[in-house]
């Protein structure tokens, strides 16, 4: 598949992210206060800058394992067929765990990874998104914490991509298409 021409509109600057996934640190630091250690399970591929950048402003500790899922391939619409590509490597039964998403839109692809999740009996889950696209969902699932609330617009950036494009951009922007 080819892609189209695009142009990329800068929608959040990286120096907004950076205050941001400060804040939200702090946020879920004092929530998982006293535990013994905090799973980080990062949504592949587009939440890798994000859970780096995130990890290392928790004041905890953390253990991080990887759970990659597809849901779009290479289109700019969630197909709703949600592929595990890659599990976890390590046990998260009796474990306080949190889900690092890039984005939620339809909110098919993060129910279906909290359904996946619950039956391995975790002590709590929680999700911390980047992005939220509120007027996409089509589920009733939420993400305790949330970086930016966006509109409808397809972006990229920050680790978020458009066929394996555009994931090394240190801010997030709008695509806008040109053909």
């Amino acid at each position: 598949m080819t892609t189209r021409n695009y142009v990329i509109d800068e929608m959040i600057s990286a120096k907004a992210i950076a205050a941001r996934v400060e804040a939200l640190a702090k946020e879920i630091s004092n929530h998982y206060a006293g535990t013994d250690k905090l799973v980080v399970v990062g949504l592949l591929r587009g939440s890798f800058i994000f859970i780096a950048d995130l990890v290392r402003e928790l004041d905890l500790p953390v253990e991080v394992d990887f759970l990659e899922v597809s849901s779009y391939g290479n289109s700019t619409e969630s197909s709703r067929e949600v592929r595990i590509l890659k599990d976890l490597r390590g046990e998260i039964e009796g474990r306080d765990v949190l889900v690092v998403e890039d984005i939620v839109d339809t909110g098919y692809t993060l129910k279906h990874v909290l359904e996946i999740l619950a039956t391995r009996h975790p002590k709590r889950i929680e999700v911390c998104a980047l992005l939220d696209k509120p007027s996409r969902r089509e589920t009733s699932v939420k993400a305790r914490w949330i970086g930016f609330e966006i509109p409808d617009k397809f972006v990229v950036g920050y680790g978020v991509d458009y066929a394996q494009r555009n994931r090394n951009l240190d801010h997030i922007g709008a695509v806008r298409f040109t053909d």
